[in-house]
């Protein structure tokens, strides 16, 4: 176990946690002890201090209790020692697990989901994200009504009881029900509303390109950089959760918007993913992807690994991509230089002092230059439909030549691959 200082008698300050892990099966000490130091960092983002952390080694699961009883009682005398009045699992529990648990150990009991949630729930401005995150709550909740009448009795405030309506919970499953097919139906309107946003935009020439990463990789602050924002950046998890664009002009690129989207995070839960559907739904609809990546954390490839399965399940795997190895400015030369070599195909950078910045927009613009394609085309001047066409051509796509012959128009433009479907171009018309 590790411990850390107590606060002395008499002071307030934040609530004291103890947080537990399991090594089990094949999850390695080493693998349950960095995942626990995340923990921690999600525990500090809810406002908690961590005053003790726990492995427990056993091959599987207590189906009680999850660590058994023996560990149990360790971790409560622990707590009572230290003054803990909470105590977080590194997992998910099932709902007789968190029953028994707070049973056993006299105090409140959250799992990782729990903790997660909260912290977006905390963090949520705009009324679409406070509508996803109290869905994903009341998913989560609905199944472990039983037993939750004593826990939530003696709450009265702090980590994980923030909320859609703690009383009513306990007592109202009818009611539940209601308001999560209530909210379903108005995040479906969300959708079909960003849909018919996303089909406008898709007929214009911008592109867009959406920051994606694991949380605290550093997105909002590349935003910044690239925008020229004052986006909230901060080191901590989880600051942006509201997505946020802006239109991009760079030296030497065309014009493209970026957006800032919500940090993704190893198991992060499916009720969050499912009610976040309507805003990552705008990651699956870009025309590339910037995959930031914390170059400087021991468990990068973990992380990659966990955000290319969450860009699977929302329908993104196939959307065009760029890597980006973040906060190098915390490497020294021999690991930038190092990490250059085993990652040749992507930019190395550093969103904060800048350093790579010209790099980034050089792989900008080829990634971008690949979504384009050259046509010939052999317009008729005297045609109304083929002058609102040239038209269309000078405003969505980029002119190389322009010549005239008689009555006749021949055309070589470079037009984006996206919107060549939707321009009215036949086959009989596009010259060879």
């Amino acid at each position: 176990m590790t411990r850390a200082a107590a606060v002395p008698d008499g002071r307030r300050g934040p609530e004291r946690a103890v947080l537990v892990g399991l090594a089990a099966g094949e999850v390695a000490r080493a693998a349950a002890e960095a995942s626990l130091d995340e923990l921690a960092g999600l525990a500090e983002a809810a406002g908690a201090q961590v005053v003790l952390k726990s492995v427990q080694e056993r091959p599987r699961p207590d189906p009680a209790t999850f660590i058994g009883h023996g560990k149990v009682e360790r971790i409560r005398h622990a707590a009572d020692e230290l003054e803990a009045t909470l105590v977080v699992f590194d997992n998910e529990l099932s709902p007789a697990q968190l029953r028994n648990l707070e049973r056993a150990l006299d105090r409140r009991v959250l799992d990782r989901t729990q903790l997660i949630l909260d912290i977006f729930a905390a963090r949520a401005r705009t009324r679409e994200g406070k509508l996803q995150v109290e869905l994903a709550q009341l998913k989560y909740l609905l199944p472990r009504l039983v037993g939750f009448g004593a826990m939530l009795s003696r709450l009265g405030g702090g980590i994980g009881t923030r909320g859609p309506g703690e009383t009513k919970l306990e007592t109202d499953r009818r009611k539940i029900r209601a308001r999560i097919a209530r909210l379903e139906r108005e995040l479906l309107e969300v959708r079909r509303r960003r849909g018919r946003l996303r089909v406008r935009r898709q007929r214009g020439p911008v592109p867009t390109v959406a920051l994606v990463g694991y949380t605290n990789a550093g997105k909002t602050t590349l935003f910044n950089l690239l925008t020229r924002e004052g986006a909230p950046a901060s080191d901590a998890l989880f600051v942006t959760l509201d997505p946020l664009t802006r239109e991009v002009r760079l030296p030497g690129l065309q014009a493209f918007r970026l957006t800032d989207t919500v940090g993704f995070i190893d198991r992060l839960p499916h009720t969050l993913v499912a009610a976040f559907r309507a805003t990552l739904e705008e990651v699956a609809e870009a025309d590339l992807l910037l995959h930031v990546v914390d170059a400087a954390v021991p468990d990068r490839e973990r992380r990659t690994d966990a955000v290319n399965r969450v860009l699977e399940e929302v329908g993104a795997a196939e959307v065009p991509r760029l890597v980006v190895l973040n906060k190098v400015d915390r490497l020294d030369a021999a690991e930038r230089e190092r990490l250059a070599r085993t990652a040749p195909e992507a930019v190395c950078l550093s969103a904060l002092t800048g350093m790579g910045r010209d790099d980034l927009v050089a792989a900008l613009a080829a990634a971008l230059e690949l979504d384009t394609c050259r046509v010939r085309l052999e317009l008729d001047a005297s045609r109304g439909q083929d002058q609102a066409l040239i038209g269309r051509l000078y405003r969505q796509a980029r002119v190389l030549a322009h010549e005239r012959d008689g009555g006749r128009v021949h055309l070589e433009v470079e037009v984006a691959r996206r919107l060549l479907g939707r321009l009215p171009l036949a086959p009989a018309r596009v010259a060879p």
